[in-house]
């Protein structure tokens, strides 16, 4: 038989399961989301076309650019509602994967 007074509670999408959690996983750093507002390249690509400008308003889903990658064209979409406040990329660039496009400002 399993020593069950040894077994921690874990819950995961408001399930809960006795296990047991060893130091690594009692120790780990949570997760953190990712910065609100700054729009990171996905994968490495060309930027096309910038769909926006600097003062914009955009809404949650509007698309921002496109990035040409494995020859497809990919619209960068907002994950944040506010106002375009920085644009660090042009028409041309070739770029690599997790380079920031653009920041969105309340």
């Amino acid at each position: 038989m399993e020593d069950l007074e040894n077994l921690e509670t874990l819950n995961i999408n408001f399930t809960e399961y006795k296990t047991r959690l060893n130091n690594k996983f009692r120790n780990r750093v949570p997760y953190q989301s990712a910065t609100p507002g700054i729009v990171f390249s996905f994968i490495p690509g060309t930027v096309v076309e910038l769909l926006v400008k600097v003062g914009d308003k955009v809404g949650y889903g509007d698309e921002l650019l496109v990035l040409d990658a494995m020859k497809m064209k990919n619209r960068i979409l907002a994950h944040w509602a506010g106002t375009v406040t920085k644009i660090m990329v042009n028409p041309g660039d070739r770029i690599p994967k997790g380079t920031v496009l653009l920041e969105i400002g309340q």
